[in-house]
């Protein structure tokens, strides 16, 4: 994938999103003060972006399933 490819649907958070983009500024933060490890700070980052991605995606469109053909609020499994 180029840098200029849309970006996949939802989990992923749209680039120019503010959240993500305090995110990354809050993992190099801790990165560069010595709170974290460089892993710690990709996983932190990683997870909190994947998060703000699935929200951004239920923003985006309401009731759409992207995990399977359950309808929303069927209990999986």
């Amino acid at each position: 994938m180029t840098t200029d490819s849309p970006m996949p649907s939802p989990p992923f958070p749209s680039t120019d999103n503010a959240v993500l983009r305090l995110i990354v500024s809050n993992a190099i933060k801790a990165v560069h003060s010595g709170e974290v490890s460089v892993e710690d700070a990709i996983l932190h980052a990683a997870v909190h972006s994947w998060y703000e991605g699935h929200i951004h995606g239920e923003d985006e469109c309401p009731g759409c399933d992207f995990r399977g053909e359950l309808p929303k609020g069927i209990k999986r499994g």
